[in-house]
């Protein structure tokens, strides 16, 4: 295998593929990236096992075609340090002999390993075949990963759960994440295709990784789906990752219906005043008192160690018209839900030991569920 290409398209690819790689791992060959050259176009392929990412550059210049893997990680940091706008050639004589790579006066080898021992995740069948904008994934990810559970005992929630569902009498794409301690729910027009796809948990990995390459593309998307496996495919780019083998809560039943009490905030004076009133406490899990009464919201945290904190809003920025009501949250949990909202918060509350629903009044597709803390 022989062929030159830009630095700059090389480092494109590089970046893309070599995310998915572990630092560590106890096989040698994963650390790896495959290189196949042919028909004018790079393949470039790394996988951790759970998914693969392969992107193809196309315009380079092949002297002689072949394959080979090289380190993921060292080969990049190369391609990185290289000038902008360098040309950089990869020769590799085949067999166990080193990888070369020359860029101007700069020459090194790498030590390969066989094409043989990698694995291959891309096989297998994908029936249901639907397109998303990008724009619309991109969303449907932002507004609930991060109530993706980091606890992996509990390892069927450590994921997005995709599946097709009605919505007053629509059909819709919805992607729901939940930790336990908060609920994320959003949802979009199912697209065409996606009616008979079955209910998936995409792991919190995969949906980083598809986050990250989706940021520029204009493209739509293209979602293949199985039982087990699941792959986005834009532009030159596809990602393809086994699914979480579990059983997703029926979230529905932890959705509040009858929460009859109203209080909505505008969100940039909300979110300033809880994160200044949290500061009087360095607790991880910190809680901040809502003190609800007519157009008037209070909030109050404390600290054993620093003190107290305390904070208005009443006329300007709030409408509440029910009974007086206190609760208590979370202050990090407060913050992760108002950054997904516009500029008007919603909160619907029962009492103040029962779920919150948080909601944007611009955005009724999306909705989230709180619990509250004992203050």
């Amino acid at each position: 295998m022989k062929f030159s290409v830009d630095r700059a398209l090389l480092l494109k690819a590089l970046a893309h593929v070599q995310s998915v790689v572990e630092r560590r791992n106890t096989i040698p060959i994963l650390a790896n990236v495959m290189l196949v050259a042919g028909d004018g176009v790079l393949r470039l392929t790394a996988t951790d096992m759970e998914i693969a990412v392969v992107e193809e550059v196309p315009g380079v210049a092949i002297a002689r075609p072949g394959r080979t893997t090289a380190p993921a990680a060292t080969l990049y940091e190369i391609v990185r340090k290289l000038p902008d706008t360098a040309k950089v050639e990869l020769d590799h004589p085949g067999g166990d002999a080193p990888l070369d790579l020359r860029a101007g006066r700069f020459a090194t080898k790498m030590n390969v390993l066989p094409v043989e021992e990698f694995p291959s995740m891309t096989e297998g069948k994908m029936p249901v075949k639907f397109n998303l904008k990008a724009g619309v994934l991109r969303d449907l990810i932002d507004r609930t990963r991060f109530a993706i559970s980091t606890e992996e005992t509990r390892y069927y929630l450590n994921g997005i759960y995709m599946h097709a569902s009605e919505s007053d009498g629509q059909k819709v794409l919805r992607a729901v994440a939940t930790d336990g301690h908060r609920l994320a729910r959003v949802e979009e027009a199912l697209p065409d295709g996606a009616s008979g796809m079955p209910g998936v948990i995409v792991p919190r990995k995969t949906v980083n990784e598809i986050r990250k390459l989706a940021e520029e593309t204009p493209d739509e998307i293209a979602v293949q789906l199985s039982d087990t496996k699941i792959r986005f495919t834009f532009g030159t780019v596809q990602l393809t990752s086994k699914l979480i083998d579990g059983t997703f809560p029926e979230y529905e039943r932890v959705i509040p219906k009858a929460n009859d009490k109203i209080l909505r905030v505008g969100k940039g004076e909300f979110a300033a005043a809880v994160d200044r009133v949290a500061a009087i406490s360095s607790e991880r899990s910190r809680p901040v008192k809502l003190s609800i009464g007519q157009n008037h919201l209070l909030l109050t945290a404390i600290s054993p160690d620093q003190g107290q904190a305390q904070e208005e809003l009443d006329d300007g920025s709030v409408s509440y018209d029910s009974t007086p009501l206190e609760i208590g949250f979370q202050a990090r949990y407060l913050k992760d839900i108002t950054d997904q909202v516009g500029e008007k918060l919603e909160f619907r509350f029962s009492d103040g030991s029962a779920p919150t629903i948080v909601a944007d009044s611009a955005k009724p597709e999306a909705l989230y569920v709180l619990m509250p803390m004992r203050v």
